[in-house]
């Protein structure tokens, strides 16, 4: 389970290094895409794997289903971390997340986010802000 938040920086080759912490579970490779809400969505092989059985799954006659395996899809990248643990953040996916040189990296349970900092510091604010209104929301769901 990824957990934790964490600040690291992009090279000047486009590389990130992973947190220690997390590295046995990406060794054997990672799969890098666009998220939701701006940032990047990192995946373990496996979890990738998962995530990307249950996409197919859905009906291709769905015009919604149609519109994520694309978002999903078209813009993943498949890493494998060299030895000190860096990946290569193509610049595509860079510039969609607005990440130049500085990163937040988050743990979101099967998945890690890579913000900008700044986006990140503004995501925190808002909920921060909204706690009540996501505890009334979620009460819908059973949490």
């Amino acid at each position: 389970m990824f957990l934790g938040e964490y600040s690291h920086t992009i090279d000047d080759k486009g590389r990130l290094t992973i947190p220690a912490k997390f590295r046995d579970e990406l060794e054997s490779g990672v799969v890098i895409t666009r998220g939701l809400d701006g940032c990047l969505w990192a995946y373990s092989r496996s979890e990738w794997d998962a995530l990307a059985d249950k996409i197919g799954q859905l009906p291709t006659t769905n015009q919604a289903a149609r519109n994520f395996s694309r978002f999903m899809f078209s813009s993943a990248f498949d890493s494998i971390p060299d030895r000190q643990g860096r990946i290569l953040l193509p610049q595509k996916l860079r510039d969609y997340a607005g990440i130049q040189d500085e990163t937040v990296i988050i743990g979101v349970k099967n998945k890690l986010e890579i913000w900008n900092p700044a986006t990140w510091a503004d995501v925190v604010a808002n909920v921060e802000q909204g706690t009540e209104e996501i505890v009334a929301q979620l009460q819908d769901l059973g949490i």
